[in-house]
């Protein structure tokens, strides 16, 4: 089979896999529960290779995701719903409608003006399309989020109507106040100071957004960082004849002490 540059015949492809008798039977089988994880898995491997700067694993992982539209378009296509030309329609015009700035007449001279811009036009999309009013600050925010990114989103919301602090020192008070409750949880011996830890972890969310950061995205380089210098723990007892379980927990934090000194000797 001849590859191919034209995204019809990658449709074409998918259709063939999802033809009864003579396709894939795994494809077959297939339908939007099950393959709704993968579209995730896919996203967050679009985004590890952006995060690791690797644009040759970046255009094989882009094709993934594709894959996933192509795959979820000839789903809804054997149902009669839609197919993969209606999704294109639809975000061409959902583009044009909400950047009248750019395809009309609005003007938005900066970023911040472009974001109100769109809020308000999605709102009335939602308004148009007859949909349930839901006076919630917090209402639209998908429940599927990742976890840490949808407390982002939710405190961001409860932000526009001042439920917030002015202070990220203030956010650091709530986390040693959640650090507080946990360790008084553990002396009392009860059960909820599993929850409490839900409790730091969001009041952490908090702090990173009240310093202009995405909390995967510190949480993401802080997996890296611990990965990098565990392997470097590894190699020094790797060198020493030893493997981490023969070693002692004091012997591994003073190997972790040296390759953190080292990061920080090389600027990283």
């Amino acid at each position: 089979m001849t590859p191919s540059r034209d995204i019809g015949r990658l449709i074409e492809i998918m259709a063939a896999l999802r033809t009864p008798k003579t396709g894939c039977p795994w494809d077959l089988e297939q339908n939007f529960a099950t393959i709704a994880p993968y579209t995730i898995e896919e996203a967050y491997e679009v985004a590890d290779a952006i995060a690791r700067h690797d644009l040759a694993d970046l255009e094989d992982e882009l094709g993934d995701l594709l894959l996933q539209v192509v795959f979820h378009a000839r789903m809804a296509q054997e149902q009669g719903t839609f197919d993969f030309g209606d999704v294109v329609k639809a975000i061409t015009t959902k583009l044009i409608r909400r950047h009248p700035h750019v395809f009309g007449d609005e003007r938005a001279k900066d970023p911040s003006a472009v974001k109100g811009l769109w809020e308000e036009i999605k709102a009335q999309e939602k308004q148009a399309r007859g949909k349930p009013a839901d006076d919630s600050a917090l209402a639209g925010v998908p429940v599927a989020l990742p976890a840490l990114t949808r407390a982002l989103k939710l405190q961001a919301k409860a932000s526009k109507v001042g439920f917030d602090w002015n202070d990220p020192r203030a956010v650091l008070r709530k986390i040693r106040e959640e650090a507080d409750e946990i360790e008084a949880a553990l002396d009392d011996g009860k059960a909820d100071a599993a929850a409490e830890v839900g409790d730091l972890l969001f009041a952490a969310v908090n702090l990173a957004r009240h310093l202009d950061a995405d909390p995967e995205a510190l949480l993401r380089a802080t997996n890296q960082k611990f990965e990098r210098r565990f392997a470097a723990i590894e190699q020094a007892l790797s060198a020493r004849g030893k493997a981490p379980q023969n070693a002692t927990l004091a012997e591994m934090d003073a190997l972790w002490d040296e390759a953190k000194e080292r990061e920080i000797a090389n600027g990283e």
